[in-house]
């Protein structure tokens, strides 16, 4: 499997992304040194991809039938294509606050701790649907990283088309996410311009 190994808040600053997104609290102090070049539309394009691409940890060859699939449902490709990225079991695991980052999400995933609609679902990349209940086993939530982590991410807004029990380590997708829903800096029009070329 292929892992990026980039440092998380230098491939931040690179993409003049706030680590807040990834749910790290840590700010860089250093300043990136660039050129003022005019950046081609290409370029913008690119950065945008690569963007949606490290906030929701997702390699190319997946991303891109993201985005055949979301150009394939009825409505816009672009906000279609961020309700797909959102509705993944590791970025759902992350907004309920059962993780504190999208990496941890994806290993409690991979780690087989969680349970979609009473059933073990240990693929990151599954795609939860409205009315799916999502929860962290019974034998496990006593441990201490559960603690820990519910103490970090408990002032944690969760978005409203999630319904969550925190203590209970228990949630419910209410409905398909909205692009007003999403709070990720993405422009997604940009994407599809690339994409469509």
């Amino acid at each position: 499997m292929a892992v990026n190994r980039v440092p998380v808040l230098k491939r931040c600053r690179s993409l003049g992304l706030d680590p807040i997104y990834l749910g790290i609290d840590k700010k860089s102090t250093r300043q990136l040194k660039r050129a003022n070049r005019k950046m081609s539309e290409y370029g913008l394009q690119l950065r945008e991809k690569q963007k949606a691409k490290f906030i929701y940890g997702v390699l190319e060859k997946p991303f891109r039938n993201y985005y055949e699939k979301a150009d394939q449902m009825p409505g816009l490709t672009g906000p279609n294509l961020m309700s797909l990225l959102e509705l993944r079991l590791d970025n759902v695991i992350f907004r309920l606050g059962f993780a504190r980052t999208r990496r941890e999400a994806r290993q409690i995933v991979d780690h087989k701790h969680v349970l979609v609609n009473g059933k073990q679902v240990n693929i990151p990349s599954y795609l939860v649907k409205a009315g799916d209940q999502i929860e962290i086993k019974e034998s496990k939530q006593s441990s201490q990283r559960y603690k820990d982590i519910l103490e970090v991410t408990g002032g944690r807004l969760v978005p409203e088309w999630l319904d969550v029990d925190q203590e209970a380590f228990k949630g419910t997708v209410k409905e398909v996410p909205s692009r007003d829903a999403i709070d990720v800096p993405v422009n997604e029009m940009l994407i599809v311009e690339l994409y469509s070329k």
